[in-house]
């Protein structure tokens, strides 16, 4: 691929755009990374706040608070820079901007999944109990196949949000399309200005997250519903 770029482009222009979508791998496995792993945490966090038990729902309600708050580049030097600091040896970077991706995402994917939750009407949860079932069997039978439907638009939409804090990681040396995309920026050769690199990072990033937009949008008119609450910091 390198040699096809280089003969269609040239040097170092092909040499450039070949290290850009190399990079871009990187890019993907971490959205991933922090997309799966901010749902398992955002799984455990919902089903605390919606919990009858009150103490349940406020450590639910201040881990969403707390992570909601907190800027994504101020987790990012946390785990990054801050652990290693603190524990005395270094981090893998990998897990450093995985774990701070993953806390960002779980506190937003969890109230986009308790507003769809919450959003079901009251008379779900009563005709449930006036079968008899139990507070989890309502839960599971019959709110959250509803919710889903409810919240998957949005879920997808933000993995578009996930794509574009991925960004930041660079910050901490994670090598990805923005890491390697500012070394060349950086550097004294001709063809590789800031007004070449940029634009090309753009498209790239584009690429990415314009199908899962469009995506979104159209789940959103497909199912005709979304969560009530958004997913802000309060």
């Amino acid at each position: 691929m390198k040699d096809l770029l280089v003969a269609m482009f040239g040097e170092p222009q092909g040499v450039v755009l070949f290290q850009l979508l190399f990079a871009t791998q990187f890019t993907i496995y971490l959205s991933l990374i922090a997309f799966i792993g901010g749902g398992i945490v955002a799984a455990c966090i919902t089903i605390l706040r919606i919990l009858p038990s009150r103490p349940a729902r406020i450590i639910a309600q201040c881990y969403i608070w707390f992570f909601q708050s907190a800027p994504l580049l101020m987790l990012l030097f946390l785990f990054g820079l801050g652990v290693p600091r603190l524990i005395g040896f270094d981090v893998n970077i990998w897990i450093a901007a995985s774990m701070a991706l993953t806390l960002y995402s779980s506190a937003y994917l969890a109230e986009v999944w308790r507003g769809a939750i919450q959003s079901q009407p009251v008379g779900q949860w009563e005709g449930a109990q006036a079968l008899g079932l139990r507070f989890m069997q309502t839960l599971r039978l019959v709110i959250l196949p509803q919710a889903f439907r409810v919240s998957l638009a949005p879920t997808v939409g933000f993995l578009v949000q996930i794509i574009k804090g991925t960004s930041l990681a660079y910050i901490i040396g994670f090598s990805d399309l923005m890491s390697i995309g500012k070394r060349w920026a950086n550097a004294p050769v001709e063809g590789t200005e800031p007004f070449v690199i940029y634009p090309l990072m753009a498209l790239i990033y584009f690429a990415l997250c314009f199908p899962l937009s469009r995506l979104a949008l159209r789940l959103e008119k497909r199912l005709g519903t979304v969560p009530k609450t958004a997913p802000v910091a309060a």
